[in-house]
């Protein structure tokens, strides 16, 4: 079955992302994909998508949109967003819902978070582009015609079969807290150790002046031991580079692939969605962290979502069994061990 989506009003800043593309740095290809993959895997596991299915990933001011043809099944991930249909029915965020032809539907972005996820349950009709149905705008590829979306779009949804039930998430994306986790370096040895003991200690703060491909932020500028050129080489999402001002700069999705600024640290893994989701004028304070407590953070990140994923319920009957998960959990992995020590003192794996 194919459904159409009309777009009647853009919003902000609407483009198509996925997990990007992988693999093509190599040739000066950057790998885009969602600011927040939390988010996108959220949304996709609310209409049964695979977690990397294309989505449409809203920033600040959401779209307003009507079904043409046939019914959308939609899922909305932001902190306090909604969706607002034309017969008054109102939607919060973390839940699905169907949309029948003829609705118009807008969008109401997530006021606490730069960026919401609208996954629509089937496929995105667009072609792939190196792999990827991300929008890379800057390179005027990917996504739709490699931009953002704009009044009269038409986007084309295959193999959507909406389900009758609302289900929504059970909990909260696992984003972490505390201060943003970094491993030092690789040019580390470009800054005083008064330097980097005051990146360390010091607060900073999210600037206007920040986009899909980086953040900026202000605060006490570092100095330099070394100058602030280096041979250009190879950056990474998260990378932290330290420019002639002193104030750092994080690349992020859109980054370019190689840079010719000292680069104090890298944002972890499993900080770069919360960093992401930080509106300017946030403060931010950062720690240093060993690579294996980088690698088990990512892993117990990864546990936690892999849950949330799973637990879906129907809307609005908190307490109901998840027949799904008992069955995956309870029983499937519900086989006893002998010879552990757990066992022995009566637990059941």
């Amino acid at each position: 079955m194919k459904a159409k989506i009309v777009i009647d009003v853009p919003g902000l800043s609407t483009t198509v992302q996925d997990l990007g593309r992988w693999g093509l740095q190599g040739l000066g290809v950057p790998l885009s994909g969602a600011m927040d993959p939390l988010a996108l895997a959220a949304a996709n596991s609310l209409v049964s998508n695979l977690p990397d299915a294309a989505a449409l990933e809203i920033s600040y001011a959401g779209p307003t949109f009507k079904v043409q043809e046939n019914s959308v099944r939609l899922a909305l991930v932001g902190a306090g967003a909604c969706l607002k249909f034309d017969d008054g029915r109102i939607i919060q965020a973390n839940q699905s819902v169907t949309a029948h032809a003829g609705d118009t539907v807008f969008v109401q972005a997530s006021r606490a978070m730069p960026f919401t996820i609208l996954a629509v349950a089937g496929c995105l009709d667009l072609p792939e582009t190196l792999g990827s149905r991300s929008t890379y705008a800057r390179g005027a590829f990917g996504g739709f015609e490699g931009r953002a979306l704009r009044s009269g779009d038409i986007i084309t949804v295959t193999g959507s079969i909406p389900d009758p039930t609302d289900i929504e998430l059970s909990g909260n994306i696992p984003y972490g807290e505390g201060p943003i986790g970094v491993l030092l370096g690789p040019q580390a040895d470009y800054f005083h150790a008064e330097s980097i003991a005051q990146f360390l200690s010091s607060e900073y703060e999210v600037t206007t002046d920040s986009d899909r491909m980086g953040m900026r932020l202000t605060g006490q500028p570092l100095q330099h031991a070394r100058g602030y050129d280096i041979v250009t080489d190879g950056v990474a999402n998260g990378s932290i580079q330290v420019p002639g001002n002193g104030l750092p700069m994080i690349l992020l999705s859109d980054r370019q692939t190689v840079g010719g600024y000292p680069k104090i640290g890298t944002v972890i893994s499993r900080d770069l969605p919360r960093l992401a989701q930080m509106r300017p004028g946030r403060k931010i304070r950062f720690q240093a962290v060993s690579l294996e407590e980088a690698i088990a953070a990512r892993r117990a990140q990864a546990r936690s979502m892999d849950m949330l994923v799973q637990d879906t319920r129907p809307v609005g009957r908190p307490g109901t069994v998840n027949i799904p998960r008992l069955y995956t959990d309870n029983l499937i992995s519900g086989v006893a061990n002998l010879d552990s020590d757990y066992h022995r003192l009566g637990h059941v794996e």
